[in-house]
């Protein structure tokens, strides 16, 4: 009796450590995720895009895995639909 007595703050602790990890780690990494899912889904051609290489685009085409991006300085470049990173934003000035 007195060993388990012994153990229970020790469960207590590795229980109160892993629901620690749970809330400040796991839990926000699913919620990106699943934002980042539905921006993919709400991709549409005359998007502004990021990719997460750093380039910027506009959306010319869109494919089942891939999507066709059209430069600044006009040349297209076909990246995974996973690589982009955002939209871009609107500057205003």
């Amino acid at each position: 009796m007195e060993q388990i007595q012994a153990l229970a703050p020790m469960i207590m602790f590795l229980v109160l450590i892993f629901a620690m990890m749970y809330f400040l780690m796991i839990r926000p990494q699913r919620r990106r995720q699943k934002e980042h899912e539905e921006m993919e889904k709400e991709l549409r051609k005359g998007d502004k895009v990021i990719t997460a290489g750093g380039i910027y685009g506009q959306i010319e085409s869109l494919g089942e895995n891939t999507v066709v991006l059209k430069t600044e300085s006009g040349a297209t470049i076909r990246v995974a639909r996973g690589s982009i990173g955002g939209k871009q934003v609107k500057q205003i000035r």
